[in-house]
């Protein structure tokens, strides 16, 4: 009994061992299929690295990306030249203005009395002068009128002393003809010193070149500017922006009423980190894309210039390093970049609009400093009122000359008055 209960613990375990080897066979199998998931994640691994690798070294490294880049632009401030009253008002935000339109005006009473005057006192002035230059001819038969009377004189003296010694004339007659030349010959000197004395305010000039006409025509030029400046034109055309003027307010001059933007000349302002620009340069080609489009409009520019200073140094109130609290950040320093006009025109941005950059650095000729074209910005609107102020000047001058000078004047005052300014 006892054999047969041994025999049976015996047997157990071997079955036991027996029916334990599928399972241990089942638990193998997976093992050796995580291994190769992992291998092959890890050849993807390398593969990828290796793809990205190549990538870098033939594509991306040529290239320096960034989105912190926004839409700049001209802030063109209109300003009065003048102190007076606002009367009209005539744009208002979002609206657009062209070069030249009166868009702010002033109460001009107070200018138009003092042109008055001025162009009263150029007018007096005129005739004034144009009285020396009659002078002139004056004096001149003043002085041959002496001139007679001293012959006349003289050819009674020598008759007196013809016939003295026949007793005929009188030693006292003698006496007052001798006084007589010599009152005509004073009378004669004293008309010649007055003929120069005309002619050294009239030699060598004209009535239109008088000095004293020129300061006259010079205050005229000043009162028809104030005049003129109570109009204020929109020196661009462009959006107006942070409109403050209203009317009725009493403005001085350089105060700020409103903005114009000219959205035709806008640029994009991109800020680089110090290591991207390596190899940025001068004239470089960009590509960019606007948040406000998305990335499917694309606008191509190109590289114009870079900061003279990163953002920091430029700063209100600059980080002082030297005050033991330094923290190393990295820079940005604004890159500027022109867009192409065409692009700008189909798909218009506005300033502040938030961009995406992409600088493509292949080409490498170029350089970061020193090689930016000087950008110029003019307007001529403001020209129109000295021009028409020469034009009055001269009206004034021709309605005052005498009329046997006007045919000679002609047109040279219109040219000449210019020297007014």
């Amino acid at each position: 009994m006892s054999d047969t209960i041994d025999a049976i613990r015996a047997k157990e375990p071997a079955d036991q061992a027996h029916q334990a080897d599928p399972q241990t066979a089942d638990e193998a199998q997976p093992s050796t299929k995580r291994k190769l998931l992992l291998g092959l994640l890890a050849a993807g691994v390398v593969l990828a690295g290796a793809g990205y690798g190549a990538y870098y070294f033939t594509v991306a490294r040529f290239y320096q990306s960034t989105d912190d880049a926004y839409v700049s632009g001209n802030l063109v401030q209109l300003t009065p030249q003048v102190t007076g009253t606002v009367v009209a008002v005539n744009a208002d935000d979002t609206q657009i203005v062209k070069q030249g339109a009166p868009v702010v005006t002033l109460d001009n009473a107070d200018a138009k009395i003092a042109l008055s005057n001025a162009e009263a006192t150029l007018g007096q002035t005129v005739r004034q002068v144009s009285g020396l230059y009659v002078n002139n001819d004056f004096y001149a038969a003043t002085v041959a009128q002496r001139q007679s009377d001293l012959t006349r004189a003289n050819d009674d003296l020598k008759r007196r002393q013809a016939v003295a010694d026949t007793g005929a004339v009188s030693g006292e007659d003698i006496a007052h003809a001798r006084d007589a030349v010599s009152a005509a010959q004073a009378a004669l000197d004293a008309a010649r010193q007055q003929a120069e004395a005309n002619h050294a305010l009239t030699d060598r000039t004209s009535i239109e070149q008088h000095p004293n006409v020129q300061a006259a025509a010079s205050k005229v030029r000043d009162a028809y500017l104030n005049y003129a400046r109570n109009t204020l034109p929109a020196p661009v055309t462009g959006y107006v922006a942070r409109r403050s003027v209203q009317v009725g307010q009493r403005v001085a001059p350089g105060t700020p009423l409103m903005a114009i933007v000219p959205l035709n000349g806008v640029w994009v302002d991109a800020n680089f980190k110090e290591g991207q620009l390596r190899h940025m340069r001068i004239g470089q080609p960009v590509t960019l894309s606007a948040d406000v489009y998305g990335s499917g409009v694309k606008y191509h520019g190109r590289v114009v210039g870079f900061s003279a200073g990163t953002g920091s140094a430029f700063a209100v109130l600059p980080a002082q390093n030297a005050t033991g609290n330094w923290i190393k950040v990295v820079q940005r320093l604004p890159a500027r970049i022109e867009l192409d006009q065409r692009e700008l025109d189909a798909h218009p941005l506005r300033i502040g609009l938030s961009m995406q950059v992409d600088v493509d650095t292949h080409e490498e000729s170029g350089a970061q400093l020193g090689a930016a074209v000087n950008t110029s910005y003019r307007t001529d609107v403001f020209a129109q009122y000295g021009d028409e102020a020469d034009a009055e000047i001269a009206r004034i001058i021709e309605q005052n000359m005498p009329a046997k000078r006007q045919a000679l004047a002609g047109t040279a005052s219109k040219n000449t008055v210019r020297k007014a300014g």
